[in-house]
């Protein structure tokens, strides 16, 4: 396991980590209600390597909501990617799944041309990092991106023994709500997200009933979870309609957080005005810092 001096002086070495102010970037607030800015893939700008450890330090001692992705490896745990395989994102190859955790440790996180020296957070780093620093209103978002099928009695307890001491910090997410509620079993103090939306959800909302027939579903089928995460283009979509697609989570005592919108998309300054006016608790932003000042800006 990297001790906590090596990954903070590899993070900081890093040139391709820029750093914002730590009082912004973390919600928004409008008359009573505040919006939580989540960076996803713990980013703070569209520039900023996804999955460093001094970015996930940064945000816990900010008391940020923050967001990685969990992909298994072949020792039964988890490593802090998106992609089903280490091209894209690593100095590695071939399916994450294959990778062993000693693999894993050699391999560096890739830029968009070239690895960067940068190593990856294994699920163990992360437990290690959130225990050593961090404000009690930070918030972890550990992604699934696994089926229930992929989870074996191993790696669920492989994942109770290393978050065993920092569950409360942490929400666990995904659209298997199976496999979430298995691994989230083992820690009762762990929190419970799901994510009912597909690549065609938005499509298929053609009309008010189907948005409500949308929300009930996903009501019915993750009763337990704490979060629902939902496309910002289909709470706006829905609104357009005349449904406040955010109102029955809520009143179900759900919160909801809508994913993901930058500063860069087409609208953006009235997307974030129209998320924030239908009280959503969470925005989930590449660059929370730069969507937060577009907000205040207008």
């Amino acid at each position: 396991m990297h001790d906590l001096g090596t990954v903070l002086l590899r993070a900081e070495s890093n040139p391709q980590i820029s750093f914002g102010s730590p009082m912004t970037g973390i919600a928004i607030e409008h008359g009573d209600h505040v919006t939580r800015l989540k960076w996803h893939r713990l980013q703070r700008s569209l520039s900023d390597l996804p999955f460093t450890p001094r970015r996930l330090l940064e945000g816990l001692a900010a008391g940020a909501s923050m967001e990685v992705d969990l992909r298994l490896h072949a020792d039964h745990s988890f490593v802090c990617l998106h992609d089903e395989t280490l091209d894209a994102e690593t100095s590695g190859a071939g399916p994450v799944a294959h990778a062993s955790m000693d693999q894993l440790r050699r391999l560096t996180l890739r830029g968009e041309t070239a690895p960067t020296g940068e190593g990856l957070i294994l699920l163990e780093d992360l437990a290690e990092l959130a225990r050593s620093a961090g404000s009690g209103d930070a918030l972890i978002q550990l992604d699934l991106k696994e089926s229930d099928a992929a989870l074996d009695l191993e790696t669920v307890q492989n994942f109770r023994r290393t978050l065993a001491c920092v569950a409360s910090r942490c929400i666990l997410s995904g659209n298997d709500w199976a496999a979430v509620t298995r691994l989230a079993a083992a820690l009762p103090e762990m929190r419970k997200g799901y994510d009912p939306c597909a690549d065609d959800t938005l499509e298929h909302l053609r009309d008010g009933l189907d948005c409500l027939d949308f929300a009930e579903t996903a009501l019915a089928t993750a009763p337990e979870a704490e979060m629902i995460y939902l496309d910002y283009r289909i709470v706006l979509a829905a609104e357009e309609m005349g449904i406040d697609l955010v109102a029955p989570f809520r009143n179900a005592g759900k919160a909801v957080d809508a994913w993901t919108l930058n500063t860069d998309h087409d609208g953006a300054a009235r997307s974030v005005k129209r998320l924030v006016a239908l009280k959503v608790d969470q925005i989930t932003t590449d660059e929370p810092d730069a969507l937060q000042a577009l907000f205040e800006s207008r």
